[in-house]
């Protein structure tokens, strides 16, 4: 590292990967530093055993294809590519989907028998939100407002994206609608090549851009001079840079990089009352050389929940899960495949265990996919060579999020986040915070707000 930058940030997920791309390309001497041995967050790809593993449901909506262009050039974007078949297999129904706006509409009025007005007057409430809007009405509010007591539609429309970051009926209806609007736009894509090669496309770029990129160090506070960022530390040595922009845990850019005695009690008060997100389990499942898998579809959602419960989807022992299954296809010139299962779940239910009940609850999540599994592949045990699990402690353990949040926080964390350089100049926050925020291209995104808000500042302390 260099003793001096116009900017430090701290973690490299994709915000914070895209604010470097951005502020670099504005001139901006800048520093990636992250704490982790490689980049992406949780937007990121590991290697066990001659397998490749990607960290997350692969998909997200067209929307990241103009993004990725955008922001990070054409041979980003032309990696992306549509997901074939999301496939939903519950107690209420059992349906395939492409999963955009012509074909769920197709859905609800000739399997959920609703009638097309009210679905076509649905979709084109959820078109017109945007987050300035009310935030009074619930999800639940207006599932009933359109389809009262259809629990069946309801699971329709609120499951995956409960899979997808925690979102629940009971929070604003304006937070589901903008990110159900986004994917139901036009389906569901992925990256071909995998997150690794993406994360690797992106390294590159910003060598060529001129960013330093530093794995394996830790920011661990922000040095302040009248009030003002002035510099870091990074594990123990101080660098002198003009602005930090934290890309990671709110709580922890604002209370620990930034400091509670530099914070007004009532932004104190209001951060107080923030709720981090929900977390996540996983398990990894990877096929033998030389094995296939059949044709499975892209995503399938399976629950064993009689209803819609977001509760249930994050009880210690899984009733819903969501497996990612990755092909060769995704890969080109590879052979391989593997499945990943998602769980939502509670830091609270994993954390305090002894080491031989925490093994003994890992395994139990291994043999609940295994056995999920074999409904579709009823040999599939016989074709795993390699299996893994995560739980909410390892995503704290590898991320830092506080309590394994792996969606940030919940939608009223936005305020506090475009607030932290108010409170203290020169300290910025980009990260998953707000259900709008979350996922891929919500990461993304808030990455070049940000970085366009540093930008301004720097800019007014010049003149």
């Amino acid at each position: 590292m260099d003793t001096r930058y116009d900017i430090v940030i701290a973690g490299a997920g994709l915000g914070g990967l895209t604010a470097a791309n951005r502020l670099s390309s504005m001139g901006y001497k800048v520093l990636l530093a992250e704490q982790h041995s490689q980049l992406g967050g949780l937007a990121t790809a590991f290697r066990r055993k001659g397998h490749v593993f990607d960290v997350a449901l692969h998909g997200f909506p067209d929307g990241m294809r103009r993004s990725l262009r955008r922001y990070w050039g054409r041979a980003f974007s032309d990696q992306v590519v549509q997901v074939k078949s999301i496939r939903f297999h519950n107690p209420q129904y059992r349906l395939e989907s492409t999963f955009d706006t012509v074909d769920f509409s197709r859905k609800m009025v000739e399997h959920f028998r609703i009638p097309r007005e009210r679905v076509e007057a649905f979709f084109a409430r959820i078109a017109s939100m945007n987050y300035t809007d009310d935030q009074s009405m619930t999800t639940r509010q207006l599932f009933q407002e359109y389809f009262p007591g259809r629990t069946d539609v309801w699971r329709f429309l609120m499951e995956p994206i409960s899979y997808a970051n925690g979102s629940t009926l009971d929070e604003p209806a304006i937070s589901y609608g903008i990110v159900f609007g986004n994917f139901m736009s036009q389906g569901v894509y992925t990256f071909q090549g995998g997150t690794d090669l993406m994360l690797e496309m992106m390294r590159r770029e910003l060598a060529e851009g001129g960013v330093e990129v530093c794995t394996g160090c830790r920011v661990e506070r922000a040095l302040l001079e009248g009030g003002r960022v002035q510099g870091v530390q990074v594990d123990g040595r101080n660098i002198a840079c003009r602005a930090l922009l934290s890309n990671g845990s709110l709580f922890r850019a604002a209370l620990e990089l930034g400091g509670r005695e530099h914070l007004s009690p009532e932004y104190l008060a209001g951060l107080e009352k923030v709720r981090p997100s929900t977390s996540s389990c996983q398990v990894y499942l990877g096929i033998r050389r030389g094995e296939k898998l059949p044709y499975l579809g892209d995503l399938v959602f399976h629950s064993t929940a009689p209803e819609y419960d977001a509760e249930a989807l994050c009880a210690p022992v899984p009733t819903s899960r969501t497996f990612s299954v990755y092909y060769p296809e995704l890969r080109p010139g590879s052979q391989e495949y593997s499945l990943v299962a998602s769980m939502n779940a509670r830091y609270e239910d994993w954390t305090g265990l002894g080491r031989e009940e925490y093994a003994r609850r890992k395994e139990a999540l291994v043999e609940d996919a295994l056995r999920t599994v074999e409904e579709y592949v009823p040999r599939v045990r016989s074709l795993v060579d390699y299996v893994c699990a995560a739980t909410p402690l390892t995503f704290q353990r590898y991320t830092g999020h506080v309590r394994g949040a792996t969606f940030g926080t919940k939608f009223e964390g936005l305020k506090f986040s475009q607030e932290l350089p108010r409170q203290i100049p020169g300290l910025f926050h980009t990260g998953s915070v707000g259900i709008i925020m979350s996922g891929w291209l919500g990461a993304m995104n808030y990455g070049v707000i940000v970085a366009n808000e540093v930008d301004k500042y720097l800019a007014g302390e010049e003149r």
